[in-house]
């Protein structure tokens, strides 16, 4: 080789190394204004305005060889990066973020640890509609070892004609039950107001998919000394839900439970078409612990296994199903809820599928 082409060639290595620190400090640049945005609140997004306001100066500058089409093409993937440089800082600032904390959240209530590799379940009726009916269920609950009674008090309904709940009365029917048969008790809340009654009856808060950015609410949940388990909004992303569960953790209350409960699609067969993938991705994405509600994923009595199984198989933390003496009479969602004869086989199939799983 001629000494000219070997100085050609370490002129390209000289050039390559400028376009790096040229790249490197555009990232600099990049992060900069990412942590801008987030101090102003400001979206994160693809701003194609803005993008081709700076091609446009680009491909004016450009005398060649290049096509300006390639020119194009190259920066396009420089853009690109930057702005998946500025996600990648957003993810590890997140407190929920597992960038950000490599191990498990583990939240303990009364001696239930979830989200340290035990599988726990939440069973119990949609509604508290009495004492009797929800003592049935407890009892059922309580003689297969299980801790966790879902109940709702408050009932956040499509029409407004919909029975919507007991209130403050069905609070404090889950507060004796749990104080006479020895379990947990979860039962959603929809208002800040009910936030501070509902400290004294129950041991889990609830926030539902309609309240899932009910943000004063988020913020409210985060101050109090209660685990919080978060429902997945109805047609929310995973970023939207992951930066819904941040609101909690950043006002000060770590321990929440995430729930994927099924999102809306164009399909018609199921309630809500249960989104299984989003369990490893919330796992990967965060350190918290994740379950499936099946209930209100499928709005099917006879799909509740299949969908319990698959949950599980793919790494959830445990199961929300819904549970009533007689379904038929049930005042809220009698179509999707289990009675007891049908809650034994459901539970003994699913400890089944556990054990193998071990």
């Amino acid at each position: 080789m001629t000494n000219q082409f070997e100085q050609l060639r370490n002129q390209l290595d000289e050039v390559n190394l400028e376009i790096l620190e040229l790249i490197n400090k555009r990232a600099s640049l990049v992060q900069e204004i990412g942590q801008i945005k987030t101090k102003q609140s400001i979206r994160k997004e693809f701003d194609p305005v803005r993008e081709r306001e700076m091609l446009d100066l680009i491909t004016a500058k450009n005398t060649g060889p290049f096509e300006n089409s390639t020119i194009v093409h190259i920066f396009k993937e420089i853009f690109k990066a930057g702005l998946e440089l500025q996600e990648e800082d957003h993810q590890k600032a997140l407190l929920v973020s597992r960038k950000r904390q490599p191990e498990n959240t583990v939240i303990d209530i009364k001696g239930v640890k979830i989200g340290n590799g035990n599988i726990n379940h939440v069973f119990g009726p949609c509604a508290v509609e009495s004492y009797d009916q929800v003592a049935q269920v407890a009892e059922s609950i309580k003689g297969k070892g299980l801790k966790l009674l879902r109940g709702g008090a408050f009932k956040p309904r499509t029409s407004p004609y919909d029975f919507q709940g007991l209130g403050l009365e069905g609070l404090q029917i889950l507060k004796r039950i749990a104080d006479e048969y020895d379990l947990v008790t979860i039962s959603e809340i929809v208002t800040p107001t009910d936030l501070e009654k509902a400290v004294e009856y129950i041991d889990v808060i609830q926030i539902g998919a309609r309240n899932m950015q009910n943000f004063e609410l988020l913020k409210a949940a985060g101050q109090i000394d209660k685990p919080v388990l978060l429902k997945r909004g109805l047609s929310a992303t995973i970023s939207e839900y992951i930066n819904a569960a941040e609101y909690i953790v950043s006002s000060g209350n770590g321990n929440v439970i995430l729930c994927e409960r099924g999102i809306r699609t164009y399909e018609k067969a199921t309630r809500n078409t249960l989104d299984i993938s989003a369990v490893p991705i919330l796992k990967q994405e965060t350190h918290l612990p994740v379950m499936v509600d099946v209930t209100h994923s499928t709005g099917r009595r006879d799909l509740l296994l299949p969908t319990a199984r698959a949950a599980l198989a793919i790494g959830a933390d445990g199961i929300m199903a819904e549970v009533h003496p007689d379904p038929a009479v049930a005042l809220s969602d009698s179509a999707q809820q289990m009675d007891i004869p049908t809650f034994d086989r459901f539970y003994e199939e699913l400890t089944d599928l556990e054990n193998r799983l071990k």
